[in-house]
Order: structure tokens, then C-alpha cells, then sequence
């Protein structure tokens, strides 16, 4: 029976290249996404290398419903042998997503509750995609939002920190138990997510907007790669047996040391609270608070 892997964000970018490797690696790639036409585009050029068949599995990652919704369908067919959750989004202006702010719900809340419920039937490896940009994050995570105003940039960063502690405590909590956790860090791509958002001085904190011609060409730079380098890291990360869990895969694809608020205790029982309260494994009804 062949192996399986699921990528979430996987009908382009990084994900779709993620995609490729894996399949070229052996696996039945499952892809996630929302857009049907882009899913049968990805899984046509998955399935022209030739291999196992890929497939296309709809759902919008921005919703936890949906999320929970996912996680039922994959639990459904069986052991699952690679997760890789690509997906992530920045958002230019302050947005809410079931009252949530938004890129906490896409970038940590959405892989970790699909992490979570699907931990009953993961049996390999489960790659968290992290960025960079966490250290530019405010690291407190005594709330979902930290004081002040809102910069999409920043937000984006804290919410991948946020992600990223997860991913380093989580590897410690499945240890022994033949569930290996990583972190890939893919560098910058010229992807959707990047695409004009990064040209916006509105993203980043004013002390930033005053080097904005700086700060640009440097975002620019960073993000202008292309998609099947950046996806290097979450393909050695899947698939190098050498690799120890806990270990976070930097651009270059090779382990890099996480920074130190991602592995700091405070921080880790701090997200671990806020995962809980607004991401609950279970379901809670209509009406009633959690």
C-alpha cells in the first residue's frame, strides 16, 4: 500500500511544489485547497510525473469548521504518513475570522487544530511551514492580539512564532512515539500570498515606514525566489531519515537553531492556552462559551 501525504495550500506555490517532491519521493499526495479548478490543475501535473495518483481535497483552511470537516475525511481513509501544513496568509488590513484576528487563525489556529485531530491516525511526519519574519514578531502571547496598532506584516510573524512553539513543543510531547515534528522554513517565493501585499508600507510599524525604500527592496528580495527552492526544506524535512524530530529546516534545507522565544517555556504554556481556548479539539455548540 502506498505511503500517504497530505499538503495543505497544495494547488500552487509552495505547497504544489511540496507536492511534487513528495510524489516524486513515492507518496500518494493528497492537496488541499479551496479553488477546485487549481486542484485539478495541481493533481494533472502531479500525476504527469507519473507515480502514485494524486488527489484533490476542498476545503477553505480559514474556517475551523472546515478544518474540522478535513480532518474527519483524511481520519475516515486510514494512516497517514506525512502532513505538511503549508498554509498561510498575510492580511493588509485588521480582519476577523469567527472573532478571531485572522492570520492567528490561518497561520497557527488552522494547522494546529488539523494537527491535532489528526494525531490518531498520523504515523510518520508532520512538517509545520515557519517564516523568518518571527523575529520580528511582538512575543507575547498573553492574547491573540498584542497592544497597539495593527501591521499585517507583523502579525503574520508573531502568528508563525506562535505556530513555530507549537511545532517544537508538540515534537517534544510525541516523543518516543514514532511521530516525528518539524519546522520548514522556506525562505521567500514569489507566491499568491506575497504577490503586491509586500509592496504596501501599511504592513509593517511606523519606526519601519520611515526606511520603507529599504525595507522594500530588502521584502522584495526575499520573496522573489522561486517556489520549487522554497519548497526544498518541507521535502527534506518529510522525507530525511537522518533528520531528529524537533528539528527546524532552515532556507538552505539544512537544521538551523530556532530562535529563543520559540522555545521558551513562558511563550509555549502561553500558546498552548490560547490554542485551546479559541481552537478546542472539541466542538463546542452554538450558544454555549468555552
Amino acid at each position: 500500500m502506498a505511503r500517504r501525504a497530505v499538503v495543505t495550500a497544495g494547488t500552487g506555490g509552495i505547497g504544489l511544489e511540496t507536492a511534487l517532491g513528495l510524489a516524486k519521493a513515492g507518496y500518494a499526495v493528497t492537496v488541499v485547497g479551496r479553488n477546485a479548478e487549481r486542484g485539478a490543475r495541481a493533481v494533472e501535473r502531479i500525476n504527469a510525473g507519473g507515480g502514485e495518483p494524486a488527489r484533490f481535497t476542498q476545503a477553505d483552511l480559514a474556517s475551523l469548521d472546515e478544518v474540522r470537516g478535513l480532518a474527519e475525511r483524511i481520519t475516515a481513509e486510514g494512516e497517514l504518513d506525512v502532513l505538511v501544513n503549508n498554509v498561510g496568509a498575510m492580511f493588509e488590513d485588521h480582519t476577523e475570522l469567527g472573532g478571531v484576528e485572522a492570520s492567528f487563525v490561518v497561520n497557527h489556529l488552522s494547522p494546529y487544530l488539523l494537527t491535532e485531530l489528526l494525531l490518531p491516525v498520523l504515523s510518520g511526519r508532520i512538517v509545520n511551514v515557519t517564516s523568518g519574519s518571527v523575529v520580528l514578531a511582538k512575543k507575547v502571547f498573553d492574547q491573540v492580539e498584542p497592544p497597539g496598532g495593527y501591521y499585517g506584516f507583523h502579525w503574520y510573524a508573531r502568528a508563525k512564532l506562535a505556530n513555530l512553539a507549537y511545532t517544537l513543543d508538540l515534537a517534544r510531547r510525541l516523543e518516543g512515539s514514532g511521530v516525528s515534528v518539524f519546522a520548514a522554513d522556506p525562505g521567500g517565493a514569489a507566491t499568491d500570498m506575497t504577490d503586491g501585499t509586500m509592496r504596501k508600507p501599511k504592513i509593517v510599524s511606523p519606526g519601519l515606514r520611515l526606511l520603507w525604500p529599504l525595507v522594500r527592496r530588502k521584502l522584495e528580495r526575499s520573496t522573489s525566489g522561486p517556489a520549487s527552492v522554497a519548497a526544498r526544506p518541507s521535502i527534506t524535512a518529510a522525507t530525511d531519515d537522518t533528520l531528529r524530530s524537533g528539528t527546524v529546516i532552515g532556507p538552505q534545507a539544512t537544521p538551523v537553531t530556532p530562535i529563543r522565544a520559540a522555545t521558551d517555556p513562558k511563550n509555549i504554556a502561553a500558546v498552548r492556552k490560547l490554542s485551546q481556548r479559541h481552537a478546542p479539539l472539541v466542538r463546542v455548540p452554538d450558544g454555549i462559551s468555552n
